[in-house]
């Protein structure tokens, strides 16, 4: 059990943190629901969460000091987990309905509309993890995760020049078309899916994470 990894689910306005708190509670993390700055800073692992639009979410991270937050954990190695919107906001720029949002720009991609049959995304849906994934460790290819979106990046274009540094493990889903489903880059993870919605993966998933820091 996690018990020592002190995780703050960091409250901007914009996410289920009461779900996040649940799951990460029952894995065994010390939990706590927080915008405070210092305790966001000196958590083992912080987690944003994220639902609606994505030009609210950016709007309400940036006025709760989010940006200065990740930006300057990952600068330090500290962990930090973004779900659903979460994750989005982490590339470099969102486009809804005609509006384009800058986001923290940790990686290159523009977020769009998923060009699918059915829209939004909502239920169970497998994904495609590499082989070498630590998130995806000790779950089988066909596991199902929770989605519910109408918009995902579509281009994963991050190239590491390093051959010396660990390139970003990218795993995929399809709906109607593929998107970047879940990123593992260094001390920043996320996932597109709900792994405090999944069931008995989203809680394996959620462990991963927490053993690694």
């Amino acid at each position: 059990m996690n018990t020592s990894k002190k995780v703050v689910v960091f409250d901007y306005g914009f996410g289920n943190v009461r779900s996040a708190e649940r799951a990460l509670a029952h894995v065994g993390a010390d939990v706590e629901i927080t915008r405070d700055y210092d305790r966001a800073m000196n958590a083992d692992g912080l987690l944003v969460p994220g639902v609606g639009a994505f030009s609210a979410c950016m709007a309400g991270l940036k006025e709760a000091r989010g940006d200065w937050i990740v930006e300057r954990r990952l600068s330090g190695g500290r962990p930090v987990m973004g779900i659903c919107v979460g994750m989005q906001i982490l590339f470099g720029r969102g486009i809804e309905h005609g509006v384009e949002t800058e986001g923290l720009d940790e990686w290159p991609g523009t977020v769009g509309p998923l060009k699918a049959p059915v829209v939004p995304h909502m239920g169970w849906n497998t994904v495609e993890a590499p082989e070498d994934s630590e998130l995806f460790a000790g779950l089988d290819a066909d596991t199902r995760f929770y989605f519910v979106h109408s918009y995902a990046v579509h281009d994963w274009t991050l190239e590491t020049a390093n051959p010396a540094m660990r390139a970003p493990r990218v795993t995929w889903s399809t709906h109607g078309e593929r998107f970047v489903a879940a990123v593992e880059n260094g001390a920043l993870w996320a996932t597109q899916f709900h792994p405090e919605k999944s069931g008995d993966a989203g809680a394996q998933l959620l462990t991963n994470w927490l053993d690694t820091f």
